[in-house]
């Protein structure tokens, strides 16, 4: 009996591909059934997120198989052409160390991102309750599990943001603790203050104002957030109870000027304000970093905070994979030991 798994994920394929390939999430139990029946399989699994798309089976003959699953992946979607030069495959040790790897974290395009692991929990649960596994995938599954959770609790992997955008969410969560008590203005509506917002928000931020010289464009955005659109001109105003600002407009020189600021933080009595400066060329005067309570970033600042915190989780990288490959061992080990009673399951 063979561990084997096809699939493709953001190296191998374009979005464009992924796409085409891609399970929706209400249709993988009857997907996965439809796999066993499609191929020479069996236990099997599909793993589909935006990423990635992936086949798992146990399969006597591992060639076959393969052959098989990927041409279920084509008759499935109803392709004309081929996608095979974008596709992987493993067999036994090589599809056990990947599945640890996409658990864990380590095969995802944000090196130590935390969501695919529900997202295989998802995947796995729904070709269970199909009906499509058996020992030897729930072992694998269990197990791969059980290692992601390892690895996160003993490794540095998955430490410290690596998008500017969470990199201000947490820097924001180390001067004010609690964000949902927090009032975040929002000068500008570009994508990166539209992704920071979106960030904070995600985090419990509280109030949201948004500004912008296109009212339409602020209102639309304050309602994706759940805010209020305010005047761009009216900013100010507005200021005194305020405690966090996403500033990315186009003007041609800084809005905010330590001359601005300092009859501001007097009327909000000093209290702790966190400048977020992501527009390009600068909107806040390095000055008003140097004021008392005011805590200032630029886009520089926060992309090399997320710079060093990849290079810190790519650090992790060799110690995860020592981890995983004691795992791998042992769920090897066990696949052999059970070749016997997996084939009488199976005959």
């Amino acid at each position: 009996m063979n561990l084997v798994v096809v699939g493709l994920n953001h190296r191998s394929a374009p979005v464009e591909v992924r796409e085409r390939l891609a399970f929706p999430k209400p249709a993988l139990g009857e997907a996965t059934c439809m796999l066993l029946g499609a191929a020479p399989l069996k236990e099997a699994a599909i793993i589909s997120t935006c990423n990635r798309v992936e086949l798992y089976g146990l399969a006597v003959d591992a060639d076959k198989a393969l052959a098989g699953m990927r041409r279920y992946l084509h008759d499935y979607h109803g392709l004309q052409d081929s996608v095979a030069p974008h596709l992987y495959e493993f067999c036994n040790n090589d599809c056990i160390t990947h599945l640890l790897e996409v658990v864990s974290g380590l095969d995802s395009m944000v090196l130590g991102e935390t969501e695919i692991l529900g997202q295989v929990k998802d995947a796995y649960a729904a070709a269970q309750q199909a009906g499509a596994t058996g020992p030897a995938l729930n072992r694998l599954f269990q197990k791969s599990f059980a290692a992601a959770k390892h690895i996160r609790s003993n490794t540095g992997i998955t430490q410290g943001s690596t998008s500017v955008a969470n990199v201000a969410v947490e820097l924001a969560e180390h001067i004010f603790r609690d964000l949902r008590t927090s009032t975040v203005m929002v000068i500008g509506t570009g994508a990166m203050s539209e992704a920071t917002a979106k960030a904070l928000r995600s985090r419990g931020a509280g109030t949201i104002l948004v500004c912008g010289r296109d009212r339409e464009r602020a209102a639309a955005l304050a309602g994706q957030l759940g805010g209020q659109p305010i005047h761009y001109d009216d900013w100010p105003v507005e200021f005194d109870r305020v405690d966090i600002v996403i500033s990315a407009t186009a003007a041609p020189h800084p809005i905010v000027t330590p001359e601005k600021l300092e009859p501001l933080m007097k009327a909000r009595h000093h209290r702790p304000l966190f400048l977020i400066d992501i527009g390009v060329p600068r909107d806040i005067d390095r000055g008003c970093g140097d004021m008392e309570n005011v805590f200032l970033y630029n886009m520089n600042d926060l992309q090399q905070i997320a710079q060093e915190n990849l290079a810190a989780r790519e650090r992790e990288i060799a110690v995860c994979r020592a981890l995983i490959a004691e795992r791998v061992a042992a769920l090897a080990a066990w696949l052999e030991q059970n070749q016997d009673s997996l084939t009488q399951r199976y005959a």
